[in-house]
């Protein structure tokens, strides 16, 4: 019996007048058309409330400082009262977690929703586009005007929708390098020459780069630059929500006049008008099946809906649905895979609730002098340590400090003192002890942090040096 493995040759045949087909097209400009209804409206809704987010916030003040400040000089991270430290870092990676399982369950669930509602790439775009409207028209208008040579009239309109995207560009780079540097102080140092130059260096990082991908590269972004239309699809399954076509109904496809019977033709609710393709974003047609192009932003749901009603036919010709849905099978709201990241998802925000409100409101450190020891003018053994305190609350604290772990342990020098909140408190303190008590050269000792009421705040080890015990 032969051992090898039957190879078959699956060439397909050469094809007639040979074919180049690039692996990577240039792109080709999409132009959008106007269209309203439904999905439009949440979706506008939806971009209006996360700028008023994030231009609003930072304009927001809370004691004495701006609500929402990460200050990177002092290391201090304000967010709404509370103050955070590189020690709180921890936390970071948790809401990361929190919201990386987060997008896992809504991606089961309902797709690229995140994609079309509220990626900032999308919202910015959105606005892009209707100032692309604004300045140049609707689709028609803006064809016609870049086939049209170059006139006063095409510079005003190219000069307006560039100068519009500039702005707000500027005001995006603006605003996110205002979380870093008080927004306020920000805008006066900037229109008066004052502000360093690394400031003058992002704000125009920022406004190019959202020049850049809202204005020109758009669709580009989606498909070839974000890794989530990647992955996304190990985490759709056939009772995920996905904006579709449905070909039983649709096909086959045709033009028509209103109410004239079509089904004697043969033909399905659809005329064929390509609304779908001209208001769809990445320039994709939806009748083609589920593609990683399409950001699930229901344009394409709207502008069928706004042809069927014209048409007096049943809306939901393109709508959102699930492959079972489409092949006349029953879709399953729970599944297991759904509950599973919905189940990991309220595991990992309560773990992170329970974290934030457990966190210490106190940093408390403590390192030992290099000196080893010295003997004091009462011939006790001494050592000296360098203390620092964090007051990580919104209020001033008073601190008391203690010391044990050896008999006879003695604390030198000034044990209480305050702390201004959000501040960090430094001073060198003496331990000292009787030659005789040393039980042996090297000592574990205790440092105890209480706030003046007497409650325990924080505590923290470090060693004691003496000589060597005989």
């Amino acid at each position: 019996m032969s051992n090898n493995i039957p190879v078959v040759n699956v060439t397909p045949p050469p094809e007639s007048g040979n074919q180049t087909v690039d692996l990577y097209a240039s792109r080709e400009k999409i132009y959008t058309r106007a269209f309203t209804g439904l999905f439009r409206n949440l979706r506008m809704l939806g971009g209006a409330l996360l700028f008023l987010i994030y231009f609003g916030t930072v304009w927001l003040n809370r004691g004495g400082h701006q609500a929402v400040w990460w200050n990177l000089p002092e290391r201090k991270f304000y967010i709404f009262g509370a103050t955070f430290w590189p020690q709180d870092f921890i936390l970071l990676s948790g809401i990361l977690i929190v919201s990386a399982f987060g997008l896992f369950f809504i991606t089961v669930y309902a797709g690229r929703v995140w994609c079309g509602y509220t990626c900032p790439q999308s919202v910015w775009t959105w606005i892009f586009m209707w100032c692309e409207k604004v300045t140049e028209g609707d689709r028609n208008q803006r064809i016609k005007l870049d086939k049209a040579p170059m006139s006063a009239n095409k510079f005003g309109r190219k000069f307006a929708k560039h100068s519009l995207w500039l702005l707000i560009g500027f005001l995006t780079g603006l605003t996110f390098v205002g979380y870093f540097s008080p927004i306020r102080d920000l805008i006066t140092e900037l229109f008066t020459g004052q502000a360093d130059s690394w400031a003058y260096f992002w704000v125009g990082f920022f406004t190019l780069a959202t020049y850049g991908n809202a204005g020109w590269l758009r669709e580009q972004v989606c498909i070839y630059m974000c890794p989530y239309a990647r992955f996304q699809s190990v985490m759709f399954d056939k009772d995920t929500l996905i904006v579709s076509y449905d070909p039983r109904r649709g096909e086959k496809r045709g033009p028509r006049k209103k109410d004239q019977d079509y089904t004697a033709q043969g033909l399905g609710d659809c005329i064929d008008c390509t609304m779908c393709v001209q208001v769809c974003p990445t320039g994709i047609d939806i009748r083609d099946g589920l593609q990683v192009e399409c950001i699930g932003c229901a344009a394409c749901v709207d502008a069928c809906d706004s042809i069927m009603d014209k048409m007096n036919y049943p809306r939901g010709l393109i709508s959102y649905t699930t492959e079972h849905n489409l092949s006349g099978q029953v879709t399953h709201t729970l599944r297991p895979r759904l509950i599973g990241y919905a189940a990991v998802l309220l595991v990992m925000i309560g773990l992170l609730v329970s974290a934030f409100f457990m966190r210490s409101l106190v940093g408390f450190d403590v390192s030992k002098d290099r000196v080893l020891y010295r003997e004091n003018a009462e011939g006790r053994i001494e050592n000296v340590y360098s203390l620092k305190v964090m007051n990580k609350d919104q209020v001033d604290h008073t601190y008391v400090l203690d010391a044990t772990g050896l008999p006879d342990l003695k604390l030198q020098g000034r044990r209480e003192f305050k702390v201004a909140a959000g501040d960090i408190f430094s001073m060198p303190v003496e331990l000292s002890i009787a030659p005789e008590k040393l039980p042996s050269s090297t000592n574990e000792v205790i440092f105890i942090l209480k706030d003046a009421d007497g409650d325990a705040h924080a505590e923290t080890k470090s060693r004691f040096i003496g000589p060597q015990v005989r």
